[in-house]
């Protein structure tokens, strides 16, 4: 508690303009949820699903910052309270996780190590101690130092009050539920979170056909975890289907296994898509909480990440409208109407952003399952290291803008719209890189706009339509080589060359400082962080 006193100091001797300023970078948009279009019995499950997804926030402030939330929960409500809930704790997101309450500084591994542990270090010990490896690189387990031993604690057991109150709240729900399917995995969902596999919940969840309602809520993401780059945190939301826009995605699907094909990777780093359910659904999310809620604000997501689920199911595409079309409106056109061209701003549409959007997240799943390591199959994320989040983001928009590509050249999509979509990508990387390269998206879009600079497919913010396709394709075929070797020096490489915001950006984007980077989302369901 010291040290949360201590910083407590600091903020209120924050001066107020630094406070405004960092404030503003974040608008608040309304996420509202129209009860009247559900039963007493629906909205009764959905209150359930709430207070389950609300366990998973607290989770991650213990995962991410834990002096943060009790920084938080020591102030009253006002700008310094929202500051630290818009970040999920004391780091700027903005700001290359400054620490903008203390001169502390962000540990890699936030709170799922030890603070001043090095990757390096790990690796002699598990080398000295090879019995102990699997626990320590496990995606579910807090590390930490006991002596001169690094010991590995499950998180069913360090979060272990958080989480049976989510899995009570998640059977309360299934009782509710009118979805025999969805109850089900519900049910299991609440087994998973009690025993760290999620293996079979993972199944059902991707077997769910076109439901109503739906819910993510796991360790998921690694985006906290500059360490290893192994370690999941916590997110959660709830979601309810947007039938018309949820329609239109079944031409994508349809494709999906000859886009796989399509990729410029040997075949045998290409497993088949034909068979694979692959659902895609778009959603409306009236909460959202933990990794999902801070920072970032994530417009779609493809899970679950575990290879296996890819292998023999393929995985699931949700795409949060709400959100999207917040992103949009409030940050992306207007970026574009100040940073390019007016023919080309004009070019940049909510339709051309959301396609974009929709095949980055096709793209998470296709490629390499397994990285090919010193002869044997290795997780991609392990054989990465921490620069597998940025790489794995600049994959799927690469990707999924070669996907795009060849849709259009087999007349599934019209080739007049194909400008369309490369404006409205070049738009959303203007608001992407204003999160900084400590950001994994930001930094796997800085390198791709160099990238696409130095091969004159960008030249100022002028997108050259007929350079892009070849720059996309040796885009797209270095990144899938990177993760089918598993080769981490080779990507930390690609990006030490490329990651670098040039300064006539950087002064580009300090003139749209009214224009915010981003949404703080408000619920009508109240966040309780405790």
């Amino acid at each position: 508690m010291r040290t949360a006193v201590l910083t407590l100091a600091l903020l209120t001797t924050m001066p107020a303009a630094d406070l405004d300023h960092r404030l503003s970078q974040w608008l608040p948009v309304k996420m509202p949820f129209e009860a009247s279009r559900f039963t007493a019995r629906e909205r009764r499950m959905i209150e359930h699903l709430v207070e389950a997804s609300r366990q998973t926030g607290n989770i991650y402030w213990r995962q991410n910052d834990p002096e943060g939330l009790r920084l938080y929960q020591s102030l009253q409500p006002g700008p310094l309270r929202r500051l630290l809930a818009i970040h999920g704790g004391r780091f700027d997101l903005l700001d290359h996780h400054k620490n903008f309450a203390s001169t502390e500084p962000m540990p890699p591994g936030r709170a799922l190590y030890p603070p001043d542990i090095t990757r390096r270090e790990i690796e002699r010990y598990v080398q000295a101690h090879p019995e102990k490896r699997e626990a320590i690189y496990s995606p579910y387990t807090v590390v930490r130092r006991q002596g001169g031993e690094l010991t590995a604690t499950p998180y069913r057991v360090e979060y272990r009050p958080f989480l049976e109150r989510a899995a009570a709240e998640l059977r309360k729900a299934a009782e509710l539920s009118a979805d025999a399917a969805f109850a089900h995995y519900l049910r299991l969902r609440a087994g998973a979170l009690l025993s760290d596999d999620y293996y079979s919940s993972d199944l059902a969840w991707v077997d769910l056909k076109d439901p109503r309602f739906d819910l993510i809520l796991a360790p998921y993401e690694t985006y906290i975890d500059d360490v290893l780059g192994v370690k999941t945190s916590y997110e959660g939301a709830v979601l309810i289907r947007n039938e018309a826009e949820s329609a239109r995605l079944a031409l994508f699907q349809k494709y999906l296994p000859e886009i796989q094909e399509a990729l410029p990777l040997p075949p045998e780093d290409r497993p088949s898509k034909h068979g694979q359910l692959s659902p895609m659904q778009v959603m409306d999310a009236p909460f959202r909480s933990g990794d999902l809620r801070h920072g970032y604000q994530a417009v779609a997501n493809n899970l679950p990440n575990d290879p296996r689920i890819h292998q023999r199911k393929g995985s699931k595409k949700t795409f949060f409208k709400n959100f999207m079309d917040a992103r949009v409106n409030h940050v992306i056109l207007p970026l574009a109407r100040r940073l390019m061209g007016p023919e080309q701003a004009a070019r940049a549409t909510s339709e051309g952003y959301f396609t974009v959007v929709l095949m980055h997240e096709i793209a998470h799943g296709l490629g390499p399952a397994f990285a090919r390591v010193g002869g044997r199959q290795v997780d991609i994320r392990e054989a990465a290291g921490p620069v597998y989040s940025a790489l794995e983001e600049a994959k799927a928009d690469a990707a999924g803008l070669f996907g795009l590509h060849w849709l259009v050249g087999r007349g599934v999509l019209p080739r007049d719209r194909l400008p369309e979509y490369y404006a409205s990508f070049v738009a959303g990387i203007f608001r992407t890189v204003r999160f900084g390269t400590a950001e994994a998206h930001g930094r796997a879009e800085m390198m791709e706009f160099n990238f696409l600079r130095e091969q004159k497919a960008i030249t100022g913010y002028q997108v050259h339509y007929d350079r892009m396709p070849a720059a996309v394709a040796r885009l797209t075929r270095e990144l899938l080589a990177i993760e089918a070797a598993g080769d981490r020096a080779r990507a930390e490489a690609w990006f030490r060359r490329y990651d670098a915001m040039p300064a006539d950006l950087q002064a580009a984007l300090a003139k749209t400082g009214d224009v915010p980077v981003d949404i703080d989302p408000v619920f009508d369901f109240p966040e309780r962080f405790e």
